[in-house]
């Protein structure tokens, strides 16, 4: 396999495992907070996503690329250089959003919720709030520990330190919550609070993590500083006008779906309640789509995030070198792999919407929730597109464009999204969400093409088979749903509900799997034999 697909399963793996606990700890998470409790955090956890993003002002993700230009002309120093001088302003911009967000918190709490209501106040929110804010103070120095080790396209620690901080944060999110509420008798806002707060708990054990890392590798990081031949000798200032022309539209691509969620979060009360829907149905529509489904939607997305991760060093460097044989292989080679990947599981996500939510978390007014969860299902796939095509745009040097594309698509998002929810209810969020992530991709799309000349033939050809692959599929679930239905009560019953679902995911996705792998299709997508696979099937 090619550097860029290693890389890319290391960290869709990480990403994958760190999301499927982050869907594994809401279940319990669930038990102990309820529908209000899960928005109550989604209300909290949004803000600090976008705060996260403005205090790194992309310059992680800009530092990998920074580092894997200068890398590729043999200057280690000045990648090393401006890895020093990002870390001090990191450490500066971290804590500078903190303070604004703690002091801040109650006017953020009353943009979302106004008035008083009886499941959750804006006195909640900005509580929870201020609670997640002290990740602030070290997640962006962290951050760029990250993307220095993935410019010299080493993968590892960012993969490991990921998953260490999932398992850390979940941990503590757990624990103190059940004792707050049910050894201390203490509130669900408190509760909530301490789980925002594990945030910067997971921080710290991710810290660790990549000091063991620098610690191990830091010997050979000197010693290519010391053999290189030539270094450009950039001044300080240099350096930064550089990075910053490639970390501002990091900037935005990576608060795209937090701005979705945030244009959600201030208009989807005062909508669903204008439209004459109770406080009721917008928590539990609200519940489903920015936070429980949510979490489980944006699992294929982690398949996203990770090539895009991983493609951006290699493509870079191909792109600086003007190779264009490999620059176009590797961007054939993303399109596929998430149209691969991504597509199934979007419509097994749908086809099993009841089933997922109803094992997962509740089976009460399970059709509500397993509807609105199938409609938002598709839409894993436009982010995944959003994430990847931004990343490419990034590694052609049309970051800029990238940018426009996210704020036409925001723009209508934002101009569109009340009337849809008056006309479609929680619905209306996912179409307008749906709405300006197509129109994103749909311009990134159209700029690969028009600057560097780029051909979808192939990828095309592979969507049609990918396509028939994932109907076939779609139609082994429906006949096993309404085969088992007769005697398996899966609507009613959890116990049901988990068979059903078991069954489906093994079948449907046996299915799918079989049919891409006797046709080549994995094969020629990920460059090279399957092994895994080849061990259980054969052609």
């Amino acid at each position: 396999m090619s550097k860029m697909v290693r890389g890319t399963m290391l960290l869709s793996g990480a990403s994958f495992l760190s999301k499927f606990l982050g869907m594994i700890y809401v279940i319990p998470f669930y038990y102990i907070v309820g529908d209000a409790g899960g928005t109550l955090f989604t209300y909290a956890y949004t803000p600090y996503s976008i705060f996260i993003s403005l205090s790194t002002v992309g310059i992680p993700l800009a530092v990998s690329k920074f580092v894997s230009k200068y890398n590729s002309l043999g200057d280690y120093e000045t990648g090393m250089r401006m890895f020093k001088a990002g870390s001090t302003l990191m450490l500066f911009t971290g804590l500078m959003a903190f303070i604004i967000m703690f002091s801040t918190a109650d006017w953020i709490a009353s943009l979302q919720i106004r008035g008083d209501n009886a499941a959750i106040t804006s006195d909640d929110v900005a509580f929870v709030i201020r609670m997640v804010s002290f990740a602030l103070i070290i997640i962006p120095a962290m951050s760029i520990v990250r993307g220095f080790f993935q410019g010299h396209q080493s993968m590892g620690p960012t993969a490991v330190s990921q998953v260490i901080e999932q398992i850390v944060r979940i941990l503590f999110i757990l624990s103190g919550s059940f004792v707050i509420v049910y050894v201390l008798n203490g509130s669900r806002t408190t509760a909530v609070g301490f789980s925002a707060f594990a945030a910067l708990l997971g921080a710290l054990a991710s810290c660790v993590v990549l000091f063991l890392y620098w610690k191990k590798r830091k010997t050979h990081l000197r010693k290519q500083i010391e053999t290189q031949r030539y270094t450009y000798d950039f001044k300080t200032n240099d350096l930064f006008k550089e990075l910053f022309r490639y970390a501002g539209p990091f900037v935005l691509v990576g608060l795209a779906i937090p701005l979705y969620q945030l244009v959600d979060q201030f208009t989807f009360e005062p909508a669903m309640n204008a439209s004459g829907r109770g406080e009721d149905e917008w928590i539990l529509a609200s519940s489903v789509i920015m936070n429980y489904g949510h979490k489980i939607i944006i699992i294929p997305m982690t398949i996203a995030t990770g090539l895009s991760l991983a493609m951006l060093p290699s493509l870079t460097e191909a792109y600086t070198n003007n190779n264009r044989e490999t620059y176009t292989k590797l961007l054939n080679q993303a399109l596929q792999v998430i149209l691969v990947l991504v597509v199934p599981a979007s419509a097994g996500i749908a086809m099993l919407a009841s089933e997922i939510y109803g094992s997962l978390f509740t089976m009460d007014d399970l059709g509500a929730r397993a509807e609105l969860m199938a409609w938002y299902a598709p839409v894993a796939l436009l982010f995944g597109f959003i994430t990847v095509t931004a990343g490419m745009l990034q590694g052609i040097d049309q970051q800029n464009y990238a940018v426009i594309s996210l704020l036409t698509g925001l723009f209508v998002k934002i101009l569109l999204n009340s009337q849809l929810i008056h006309m479609f209810g929680g619905k209306g969020a996912i179409f307008g969400t749906a709405l300006a992530a197509l129109i994103a991709v749909m311009m990134n799309l159209w700029r690969l093409k028009t600057t560097i000349d780029f051909s979808f033939k192939q990828t095309i050809k592979r969507t049609m088979l990918i396509t028939i692959f994932t109907a076939i599929m779609c139609v082994v679930i429906l006949t096993l749903k309404v085969v088992f239905g007769i005697f398996l009560p899966f609507q009613e019953e959890r116990w049901a509900a988990i068979i059903m679902l078991i069954i489906g995911v093994t079948v449907g996705g046996g299915v799918y799997l079989l049919l891409a792998y006797k046709s080549t299709l994995l094969d020629h997508v990920f460059d090279g034999k399957v092994p895994l696979l080849g061990k259980f099937m054969k052609r």
